[in-house]
């Protein structure tokens, strides 16, 4: 990453190391090739790790609402009763996918900010008799990471598939799939596995296939099955972006260069410096203590002040790139995102950026002091 390069604060896409960079900028190879062969059993072991999955992990050319859609219509058919947990944007979104191919949805709604119960899901799935549940692990939008494993229980005891949006989270926080049931796993490319936009992955459990067997819904470049098919063979089913694979090949190396433990203990520690800082600013979480994301930072605006301006002030002024609210929270929360490639001098210069555009829209803060409650909190020093 070059010091003249704007810093992605985002909640994707974000920021890329030099060895993804590299791999980008590489020679185009043959995608029916050996050298294609190659890196698609490299990716999808990483991908399987990252999962925690021994069954398939399927590499799609599309935005992680592709894989979403493939997910969807793959494993379920047209009249199928889903229990859709929406609790904020993107479990929204699943919901509607499901119900544009004609899936029988029933939302399960929770307030922004708050967790997904699991025995409010629990007694849902039972009242509707559901044969599917969608649910986001992390949601993006208001920076809440809802307990997935026992959510998963619960769909498991009720004989629903599970179908979970880890878009913004796989490879910044555990997720054990096989372990804790999750029928299909849907990620991006441009969170925390650091690329660009443009791949997106879908983890299938061994026993999830069976479903896929039975499901009717229309699809052709989503579908699954034909997906796994050309896996076996080395291959994708149709072109897909070979440079995109062959960074996403030296990302994963990266990631397991670092090791599991400490690639989730660095987020989670700049997670904590994030949260830190905006506090000792005076300024509120949104998201309820015991549910904050270590990916995504949702924050209150001080009474009065409109996010979408503290947004272009801060890119403007400091060239760090930070979110606004989504739908209805738009204008009254920001966004910080501390996924992939985020050390503490991003969140340094973050804290700064951001206590310089509160300044300037009239809420004074130090940001000196945000710096020293963010190193503390993450357990670093500070120059």
């Amino acid at each position: 990453m070059s010091e003249t390069d704007p810093l992605l604060m985002i909640p994707g896409p974000t920021n890329l190391p030099p060895e993804v960079r590299e791999a980008l900028g590489g020679p185009g190879f043959y995608h029916r090739g050996e050298l294609m062969g190659r890196l698609l059993e490299r990716c999808t072991a990483g991908l399987r790790r990252l999962m925690g999955i021994g069954g398939d992990a399927l590499i799609l050319t599309s935005s992680g609402t592709g894989a979403l859609e493939a997910a969807v219509t793959t494993f379920l058919s047209p009249g199928d009763r889903v229990l859709a947990v929406q609790a904020g944007k993107f479990g929204e979104r699943l919901g509607e996918i499901a119900e544009v191919f004609g899936a029988a949805v029933t939302p399960c709604v929770f307030e922004p900010g708050w967790p997904a119960d699991p025995d409010v899901i629990r007694r849902e799935l039972a009242a509707a008799d559901s044969r599917a549940l969608l649910c986001a692990h992390n949601e993006t939008s208001t920076g809440v990471t809802h307990p997935i494993g026992e959510i998963a229980a619960a769909a498991r005891d009720a004989g629903a598939f599970t179908i979970v949006d880890c878009v913004s989270c796989l490879g910044g926080v555990p997720v054990q799939g096989d372990d804790w049931g999750l029928d299909a796993i849907v990620a991006g490319s441009q969170k925390c596995l650091m690329l660009p936009p443009g791949l997106a992955f879908v983890g299938v459990r061994d026993e999830a296939w069976a479903a896929a067997e039975r499901a009717t819904m229309p699809g052709y470049y989503f579908d699954l099955r034909r997906a796994r098919e050309s896996l076996r063979r080395g291959q994708t089913p149709y072109t897909p972006n070979t440079s995109l694979i062959a960074a996403l090949a030296a990302s994963l190396d990266l990631i397991e260069a670092e090791g599991l433990k400490s690639v989730f203990a660095r987020h989670h520690a700049m997670a904590e410096a994030v949260r830190a800082g905006m506090q000792a600013a005076g300024l509120e979480l949104f998201a309820r203590e015991g549910c904050r994301s270590d990916t995504v930072t949702a924050v209150r605006a001080p009474e009065g002040l409109d996010t979408v301006e503290l947004v272009r002030v801060v890119a403007e002024r400091n060239d760090v790139l930070i979110s606004g609210g989504q739908g209805e929270l738009k204008g009254t929360i920001f966004r910080i995102g501390h996924m992939g490639l985020v050390r503490f001098e991003h969140i340094e210069r973050t804290l700064q950026a951001v206590a310089d555009g509160l300044a300037n829209l009239g809420y004074e803060c130090n940001g000196d002091e945000m710096v020293w409650a963010a190193a503390e909190a993450a357990g670093v020093g500070v120059s």
